[in-house]
């Protein structure tokens, strides 16, 4: 990939609006919608309180349980079928992404959400993972696909003021050191704006994360 456009919101938390080509668009939808028709694909998670989250997912490498909040290899949470492998291919772009902002990440996990016209995910930390790489900072980096996302980045508290970024088929955000655990939502999505070519319903976005340090927890 060329140079492309960094926008720094903060310390550790970049935007890069159209990271992906049209073509790199393309093909990264084909892996999700041949991904969400395998036997493990597209759920809507049942939250601790009983109710639902307002997307579906789709949890590659490690699944992540929605009543728990912890990682785990099965879905225990829904119907027990081993979570899918991530593929090298589809994390490759997010290695390219932390790169271009000077950090790195290995991904073993991806969260790959899809929302509806009436989807949106509240504000929260990403702070599940393995403290080795929560405490070196190692970056998170969100694709977004289809539909335009509303999307909300906070501060270290839940109180702290919000900006509000609108996430376009094609960008990527990352969100590494001292922005690692920054809380973060979706507001909500703009129907009918995301490029037909893209071959999508909605907005999708891919969540890559490393979940240790080499040599610590597994």
């Amino acid at each position: 990939m060329s140079a492309h456009e960094v926008v720094e919101l903060a310390p550790g938390a970049f935007h890069l609006p159209g990271y992906l080509s049209p073509a790199e668009q393309r093909r990264v939808a084909a892996m999700v919608r041949a991904l969400a028709a395998g036997a493990a694909g597209f759920y809507r998670p049942q939250v601790r309180g009983g109710g639902f989250m307002h997307c579906d997912m789709l949890c590659l490498g490690r699944h992540w349980n929605a009543r728990t909040y912890t990682y785990e290899w099965q879905r225990s949470d829904h119907d027990g079928r081993p979570a899918p492998p991530l593929p090298p291919e589809l994390a490759r772009p997010a290695v390219s992404a932390a790169a271009a902002v000077g950090l790195s990440l290995v991904p073993d996990i991806c969260l790959v959400n899809r929302y509806g016209p009436d989807g949106r995910m509240g504000l929260h930390q990403d702070k599940d993972e393995d403290p080795s790489t929560l405490d070196a900072g190692v970056p998170v980096v969100s694709l977004s696909l289809g539909d335009t996302g509303g999307f909300l980045l906070g501060g270290l508290r839940r109180r702290d003021a919000t900006t509000a970024i609108a996430l376009r088929s094609g960008d990527a955000f990352v969100m590494g050191g001292p922005s690692r655990l920054r809380y973060h939502g979706v507001a909500r999505v703009l129907p009918g704006s995301g490029p037909a070519a893209v071959g999508l319903s909605g907005r999708v976005s891919l969540t890559f994360r490393q979940y240790a340090l080499e040599g610590h927890a597994t």
